[in-house]
């Protein structure tokens, strides 16, 4: 059972879910006795060829076009859609991330496949895969199977581990894909945020306010937590809508997901949307001054306490 896996790209730059992508589709694989095709779209990819052939792609294919410089759904469709022709693939691999959010959808329809979302577990067994998604903020777990082929599966990320390999080579081919007429909406600009900060979806470490915290200005004792424990600042979704925080640093069902191996949630109530976005983490731990915080009964561990007096405390002790 061949698989083809997209690997994500931001900046010129592969990111870290896309490797962790490439190894979970690697030991999937490995098991279905199938040949695994990483996937570049964009421009000038012929240097990061060496650093995913690491992670166990059995081939490396490039699609460089001007117009697949930056990212467009119906682009990047054509772009995946020749692939899956190309490599025979039967399952489609890609990231849980915004971008894999938006196109797996995209790229399911238009092969008229199978769509497995947000998996956090793979196992193929006897021709059949099976995949494991948290559904309802992580209370319940889902076990789906593909019973047609194709398939596209999206992994969330953090949720598999991203594993060099040793001795292993890539055969690397170039990619032609036909654009003519078929993109209606071309990127103009992309607009950074100043300063290089950790994405909190690839942060291993993730440090997230609510309106506990009083005011935006006391938002300085997350970011000092988060800069000391080298991780990243995140935020309910009250506190964005309150401005107090941009929405890249969101967390839940209308912000972002995470799967830090640490997630501290400070001034957090827990509501069902917040947890949506962060209970699959490995370790929860939970600040709020009402001991009947709902988010308590997600929390590994909980401090019941004032924002204002435990983080520097906690900000102290690290």
């Amino acid at each position: 059972m061949d698989i083809l896996v997209f690997v994500e790209m931001r900046g010129g730059k592969v990111r870290p879910a896309g490797f962790e992508a490439i190894s979970g589709a690697r030991k999937l694989a490995d098991v279905a006795g199938g040949k695994l095709t990483a996937l570049l779209i964009g421009k000038s990819l012929d240097g990061l060829t060496g650093e995913i052939e690491k992670y166990g792609a059995d081939r490396i294919l490039l699609a460089e076009h001007p117009l697949l410089e930056g990212y467009t759904p119906e682009g990047y469709r054509e772009a995946l859609v020749a692939a899956v022709e190309e490599s025979g693939a039967k399952i489609i691999v890609m990231t849980a991330t915004t971008m894999g959010r938006d196109i797996a959808p995209v790229v399911t329809a238009k092969l008229d496949a199978a769509l497995l979302p947000d998996c956090t577990s793979l196992e193929y067994k006897e021709g059949r895969l099976s995949v494991v998604r948290p559904v309802y903020a992580g209370k319940l777990i889902m076990n789906l199977a593909a019973t047609s082929w194709p398939v596209v599966l999206s992994l969330r990320p953090k949720a598999f581990l991203a594993t060099e390999r040793e001795g292993v080579t890539a055969e690397v081919s170039r990619l032609e894909v036909d654009l003519e007429g078929k993109i209606r909406a071309q990127l103009l600009e992309t607009r950074a945020e100043a300063g290089d900060k950790l994405d909190v979806t690839e942060a291993d470490i993730v440090v997230a306010g609510g309106r506990g915290m009083k005011s935006a200005e006391n938002f300085k004792l997350i970011e000092d937590l988060a800069s000391r424990l080298r991780g990243a600042v995140g935020a309910s979704r009250a506190v964005v809508d309150a401005d107090w925080r941009p929405h890249s640093e969101q967390v839940g069902q209308t912000g972002k997901v995470v799967s830090p191996s640490l997630y501290i949630a400070v001034g957090i109530s827990g509501a069902i949307q917040h947890l949506a976005g962060m209970n699959s983490s490995k370790v929860i731990v939970a600040v709020n001054k009402d001991p009947e915080a709902p988010i308590f009964k997600s929390a590994d561990y909980g401090i019941v306490g004032d924002a204002m007096e435990v983080l520097p405390a906690m900000i102290e002790a690290v």
